[in-house]
């Protein structure tokens, strides 16, 4: 059974990349027809067929027709940026003698710096402009006829090629019936579902479990289940961005519609606190005759909130709104039945998670919704110089220096080394880029081997095809191919990209030569382009990506004790849950781009120097994961504890309890941060490595280590109090209240743990590289 999901979430994987192999080879084969059969005029406007096949191959990726509608725009968008100036360039230019190289490339870095530095330009569309910059200019060095009116025309056969790469790309995706990213949303959220509800009730069952060797077998089951979870999701995630070019009057109509991969988002962190709680419980002593109707009614209702999620469509949530409102009565929790596990504070968090998943967490409240009002600034200094502050800090800046000098320098050698083929050098990198630091010479090594097996497939095929019909058809199972190769993990989508395109532009070529000449000499541009890249790039970031992942460490804890401060006093105001939640959310992004850090970091070559400590690190991203996971869970607790106070008085008399266990927190990560900064320094550590060990030692013999039992005093009060109190208090509030309380204490409990493991980590980094 556990296994079901996961072997159909492989087959809806497989037949999606089969679609989309087939529609991008169909993509090809329109352009392919309509330079070989296509009518004269058409023929003659389309003078740079490989561009066009390079325009269907960077449109055509998830076979998605949102996404290639909007692969299309972005192809106007670049033309509209480039051809209207370079026609006017071109004009300019005497087309007997031809551009300078020094001005063709001065021409070339100057036009991708603009194209770069605009943030509301897609990457799409930078890549396509920066392919027709290098064309146009490349072309112009040339000078090929000297005919004035074919001069000042190149750029507008440049669009044209653009224009049929862009329209093969849309009917391809249009026959022989639609591929709309809807369908294959709602298939990935049924999947999701089942797969949601099969790993719902193995918990269920370790919930229940009378032995630990039971709880950990069954927990272990949901590895595989939870591992094809998460894959669903990035998969609808990337999806739902195509929805909305399928529906664009949804953007106006339903500005506030929560798109379904939030709504799964916030379904698999509740999955997540469930596991987590039952890994951190001890053996089973609840009394199961107790909770058995307690037990019996949750799956139920757990069974039809899963059940939603199988039969919801992403365009139509009146079905969701309907079946959402059998889940406004919260799960009745007997405290006599509870009493016997009011120590155990994994349990009161179990059922926190449950009451999230029930109630559809990902509706915020209204006060939540509410935006803070901005004051405006109408002084044009401080406005200019916030505007130069952002561009240079968000990477706006370095991205275009790169970008242009990449291409400027790729052009110029690549002509100086051969005029007729030197447009390939600048095409090879004008594709790649990427916003944000990558691994540079991975990168650039999955790039040379792809192009070289694609132009090596291309040869081949025009060695023992002469005819361009059977060429195109020999070219066809290649195209496919590569389509997988993308997914895999030798080469990924840089290196299928790039074999894909190699041979396509060895059998799509026209006049340009032998085809073996042609290879090495394409071959050779690429040597020389991916050379110019690979030297920028050091240039400009001349930091390690480990040196970067320790540095952004830093910052990501800095973060964490921002958050930390800011839940230290239990909120009495609703408002002040937004600055949490935005600086939650900051965390968040910190922590994501951490582990892409470290994930450059191990593709990163060592060199001459210390071999990266990968494993640690990633050990130090999950408890840095976990810790974000449970300042959600507090925040969402704090939540409701902020609506019982306002219905009851009782829950104000613990908010005390509750600060003084997060100020315990505060400390615990003051010193971890204190430790952090000396760990990470380039000096000696020889004058401080004593006091700060005399810190932790402090800690540990200190406050932290009774935090379990202090967490739990918080219910044990509670349950005095409540026993005690004169005041008559609905069973459901008081219900709510103590399980609120008592996921309260099992978190920051777990805080603790997260950062005595964070700690370690960082001790053992320490030691292997001092």
């Amino acid at each position: 059974m556990a296994s079901s999901t996961v072997a159909e979430r492989s087959r809806i994987m497989w037949c999606m990349r089969l679609q989309s192999a087939l529609r991008t080879a169909m993509a090809c084969t329109i352009i392919g027809c309509a330079t070989i059969y296509g009518p004269e005029f058409l023929v003659s406007e389309i003078r740079f067929a490989a561009f066009s096949y390079l325009t269907a191959v960077l449109i055509v990726s998830d076979a998605s027709l949102g996404d290639t509608m909007s692969g299309c725009w972005h192809a106007f968008c670049a033309t509209a940026q480039v051809v209207p100036l370079a026609v006017l360039g071109r004009w300019l230019v005497d087309p007997t003698e031809g551009l300078p190289l020094g001005y063709a490339a001065v021409a070339v870095g100057v036009a991708a710096f603009l194209v770069a530095m605009p943030e509301c330009t897609h990457l799409t569309a930078k890549r396509i402009a920066f392919g027709q910059i290098v064309l146009v200019c490349s072309d112009a060095v040339i000078g090929r006829d000297g005919k004035s009116d074919a001069a000042f025309m190149n750029p507008v056969y440049v669009a044209a090629s653009t224009a049929l790469g862009a329209l093969a790309s849309v009917l391809a995706l249009l026959i022989p019936y639609p591929s709309l990213a809807c369908h294959k949303v709602q298939k990935l959220c049924r999947v999701y579902g089942e797969n949601a509800s099969q790993r719902m009730n193995i918990y269920m069952r370790a919930f229940s479990a009378r032995d630990n060797h039971t709880k950990t077998e069954l927990i272990s089951q949901t590895k595989p289940l939870s591992e094809t979870g998460d894959k669903l999701l990035q998969t609808i995630i990337i999806l739902q961005e195509g929805m909305k070019w399928e529906r664009p009057w949804s953007r106006y109509l339903e500005p506030n519609k929560v798109s379904p991969g939030e709504i799964l988002q916030n379904v698999e962190l509740q999955m997540r606190g469930i596991e987590y709680s039952l890994v951190s419980s001890p053996v089973q002593t609840i009394d199961q005759e107790h909770l058995s109707n307690v037990l019996q009614g949750l799956s139920i209702q757990l069974e039809k909130r899963l059940e939603q999620l199988t039969c919801s469509s992403p365009y139509n949530s009146s079905k969701e709104s309907e079946t959402r409102g059998e889940f406004t009565e919260q799960p009745s929790l007997p405290i006599e039945a509870m009493s016997p596990i009011l120590e155990h504070g994994w349990a009161f968090f179990y059922f926190s998670c449950v009451d999230m998943l029930l109630s559809d967490s990902s509706a915020s409240p209204k006060y939540l919704q509410t935006q803070p009002a901005k004051t405006e600034d109408f002084s044009i200094l401080i406005k200019l110089r916030n505007w130069i502050s952002k561009i240079i800090k968000n990477g706006r800046l370095e991205f275009a220096l790169k970008c242009s000098l990449s291409l400027s320098l790729a052009v110029l050698f690549g002509l100086i080394f051969d005029k007729e083929n030197g447009c390939w050098a600048g095409l090879t990198i004008a594709i790649s880029f990427v916003t944000g630091r990558q691994a540079i010479f991975t990168v650039a090594n999955t790039r040379g081997q792809g192009t070289a097996i694609g132009s090596v497939y291309g040869v081949i095929c025009c060695f023992l095809f002469h005819s361009e019909e059977m060429r195109l058809l020999a070219l066809l199972p290649w195209i496919v191919f590569t389509c997988f190769l993308r997914y895999s993990k030798l080469y990924g989508q840089t290196g299928g990209v790039s074999a894909a395109i190699g041979a396509l532009l060895i059998v799509g070529r026209k006049n340009y030569g032998v085809p073996n000449e042609f290879a090495i000499a394409r071959l050779t541009e690429v040597f020389i382009g991916l050379s110019a890249f690979i030297l920028v790039e050091l240039f400009l970031q001349p930091i390690r990506a480990a040196t970067l992942a320790k540095n952004h460490l830093s910052l990501t804890l800095n973060s964490l004790e921002d958050c930390v401060k800011e839940i230290g006093f239990f909120p009495v105001q609703k408002n002040q849950f937004l600055e949490l939640r935005e600086k939650q959310r900051n965390l968040s992004s910190l922590v994501c781009e951490l582990r892409k850090f470290v994930a450059d970091a191990e593709l990163e070559p060592d060199f001459w120097y210390l071999p990266f400590r990968g494993s640690s690190y990633q050990k130090l991203v999950g408890s840095l994961s976990n810790i974000v996971h449970m300042l959600y869970f507090i925040t969402y607790n704090f939540e409701i504890l902020l609506e019982l106070s306002e219905k009851s008085n009782v829950c104000k008399e613990f908010q005390e309890q509750i600060s003084n266990e997060l100020e315990l927190f505060q400390e615990t990560l003051s010193s971890l941060q204190v430790y952090l900064e000396k760990a990470l320094s380039t000096e000696s550590q020889a004058d401080t490595n004593g006091s700060i060990d005399e810190k932790f030692r402090d800690l540990e013999m200190g406050k932290p280590q009774n935090r379990e039992k202090q967490s739990v005093s918080i219910i044990a009060e509670n349950k005095e109090t409540e026993m005690s109190s004169d005041e008559v208090e609905s069973e459901e509030l008081r219900e709510r209240m103590i399980r609120c309380l008592g996921a309260t204490g099992f978190c920051i409990s777990s805080l603790m743990k997260e950062i005595d493991d964070t700690e370690m980590c960082i001790r053992e980094i320490d030691q292997w590289e001092s």
